[in-house]
Order: structure tokens, then sequence, then C-alpha cells
């Protein structure tokens, strides 16, 4: 048998074959380094999703941190002055809103968190979620019971004039024993006293901070000014607008009224009057009057 046959080939032959091999190492070679180009394709595919998605989580979390820092932070308040905007930044409806606004113009105040509800009608809920910022007064919250030095009648019999004692020369402890007045209050007296040089009326206790006219009404059964302080006296119906400036409570708009109603008026026939002019502090007419006279 002639084996040497079997591998003697043509020039065409040998062509075939020669390109056969080649084809079939590029096929390995494209089955090797595909698989591997495929493979790590997606290895850096998963690790590209897994940054994807971190980035997104994290931009979603800086978008909820925005969204809270842009909503109004809320701080401890007094119910009583919620204004219009305030009740809407809090969630209350123009109508809740309205009832506490109506409710303040009769000059009254909310004191509980029950009360606020009861006049708002707001629902459990909303109230639920605004009233730990609910602040008010410490008096309100944490009331002290006056405290005295001694018991007291609260109605005690009113003294004649011998027997009432001189209020600028009352000591601390005089005072004490009228009801409602402690240790605190008569030593405001006796200061304001001090700075004034002696009273000229008991109307000036109510420029003493803390008084009632209650406790007044007390004091006046126990004592009155028998010695008054020398006070000069300014002719309202003479007085220039600087006179009339050196009083107190009485600015320069309120003395420029006074002298304008006084020039219309002729002259003003009583103090009275002066409650008529424009700008007039009314609240401290009894205090202002006593540094006046008409003519």
């Amino acid at each position: 048998m002639n084996i040497k046959s079997h591998f003697t080939f043509s020039n065409q032959q040998r062509n075939g074959i020669f390109l056969l091999l080649l084809l079939i190492i590029i096929i390995q070679l494209f089955i090797h380094f595909g698989s591997e180009y495929v493979f790590k394709t997606e290895v850096v595919s998963t690790q590209n999703n897994k940054e994807l998605i971190a980035f997104i989580n994290q931009i979603d979390s800086l978008k909820q941190v925005e969204v809270e820092n842009r909503k109004p932070k809320i701080y401890p308040f007094n119910p009583n002055f919620i204004t219009d905007y305030k009740g809407y930044t809090l969630g209350m409806s123009q109508d809740e809103i309205n009832r506490l606004l109506e409710f303040r113009k009769q000059d009254q105040w909310i004191n509980t968190t029950t009360q606020f509800q009861k006049v708002t009608k707001v629902s459990d809920s909303l109230l639920n979620q605004i009233s730990p910022y609910f602040k008010f007064p410490d008096w309100v919250t944490n009331p002290k019971p006056k405290k005295y030095t001694q018991n007291f009648s609260a109605k005690a019999k009113e003294k004649t004039s011998e027997q009432k004692i001189d209020i600028n020369i009352a000591t601390a402890s005089q005072l004490q024993k009228v009801y409602g007045v402690g240790e605190a209050l008569s030593a405001r007296i006796i200061k304001y006293r001090t700075k004034i040089n002696g009273f000229y009326d008991l109307i000036e206790l109510t420029e003493v901070y803390g008084f009632s006219t209650e406790v007044i009404e007390n004091i006046k059964l126990d004592f009155e000014v028998k010695t008054p302080r020398k006070i000069n006296k300014i002719s309202l119906n003479k007085a220039t607008r600087d006179q009339l400036v050196t009083i107190k409570y009485i600015d320069y708009e309120v003395a420029y009224n006074i002298i304008e109603q006084r020039t219309l008026r002729d002259g003003f026939s009583s103090l009275e009057d002066l409650k008529k002019v424009k700008g007039f502090p009314l609240k401290k007419f009894d205090i202002i009057k006593l540094s006046l006279q008409l003519n």
C-alpha cells in the first residue's frame, strides 16, 4: 500500500487546507476572546448598574432633604397671636383662623389647648400636630398664689382722715397691712415715692408697676396724701408748646394739637376739654391734669 500518496496534495488542495486551518484558528480565537469580552462586558454592565442605582438613591435623598428644608419650621408660639399667614402655614382653614381672630377681638384669651380647639374647632389630628408647640405665659401655666405677710380682711372699714396715715411717710410694714400689698409692692411704692419726691395724689399709685384698681381702693381706706409735694402747675390756656411738653405723657404732636384746639375754642373752659384733643392720651388724663391749671 502506498501511504505517501495520501499526503500528496496539489497546490489547490494545499491552499484549501491552509484556509481551513486559518479559519479554525480564527474561530477558536473568536470563541476564546469573545466569551471573555462578553463576560467582562457583563461585569462592567452590572457594576455600572449598581453605581447608577446608588447615584439615583443619593439624588433622591438630597431631594428629600431639600423638601424638608423648604417646609416652614415651627417654633414655640402663643396661640393667641396666630395671624392669617401663621394659621395657613400651620394647616388651619380660613374659617378656623377667623373664629380665633373674632374671639380675640372680644379681648378674650385662650389659656389651654382644649379651649383653643373649642374656639377654632380644629380637628383632633391637626390639634395633636400643632399643640406641642403652644407656649402659654408662665402666669397661665404655673400660676403662683399671692403671698402676703399677714392675714387680711378683704373688706376693711374706711378710717377718718385723722386716723389715716400719710402715705408719704408710711413704712413698708405699714403698707403691707393693706390687703393685696406684699413685700414687693410696698418696696415699689417707697422707691417710686422717693423718685418723685413724694406723692401729690393717690392716683399716682397707678404709675407703680403691679397695682390694680382694687388694691389702690384698699390703700385709700388707710392712707391719704397729707404732705403733697409741691407742683408748679402750668396754665392750660397760656402755656407754650415747650412748656406743655415738660408734662409727662405730652409730646410735641399732642402739645401742638392742644394749642390748635385752644385757638379754635378761644381758650379751654375746663381741663376736661383736653379729652377732645386729637391724639391725647386719655388713659393718662388723671396723671396729666395734676400738672395743669386752667388759667
